[in-house]
């Protein structure tokens, strides 16, 4: 199973960007996916996750303003980040746990992806 995260760049304050995690595999089925983030200087924080059953819960930090879905026909997770704040600034992991044919439950890992946000 392998994560591939996009959609980085950099935008000003206030705007938005929708990042999107690509897992790809054969003969798995999905659990859980979380974005995390890491700041400059700063230890990875938790951002948001998503359930098999489609339930979100988010950091108070982005609540309201970023959104976690799912696309299972492309086996995409998206984080939608609206109104955009210079402290949004971070390189953006996706993560997911998978369990696979052998009915082996895993946790992988995206390579992150820049945010860089502008005031």
């Amino acid at each position: 199973v392998q994560l591939q995260a996009s959609g980085g760049g950099l935008v000003q304050a206030g705007n938005s960007l929708r990042l999107s995690c690509a897992v790809s595999g054969s003969g798995f089925s999905f659990n859980f996916a979380n974005w995390y983030r890491q700041a400059p200087g700063k230890q990875r924080e938790w951002v948001a996750v998503i359930t098999s059953g489609g339930s979100t819960n988010y950091a108070d930090s982005v609540k309201g303003r970023f959104t976690i879905s799912r696309d299972i026909a492309k086996n995409t997770v998206y984080l939608q980040m609206n109104s955009l704040k210079p402290e949004d600034t971070a390189v953006y992991y996706c993560n997911a746990g998978v369990t696979d044919s052998s009915r082996i439950s895993g946790s992988y890992w995206g390579q992150g992806t820049l945010v860089t946000v502008s005031s």
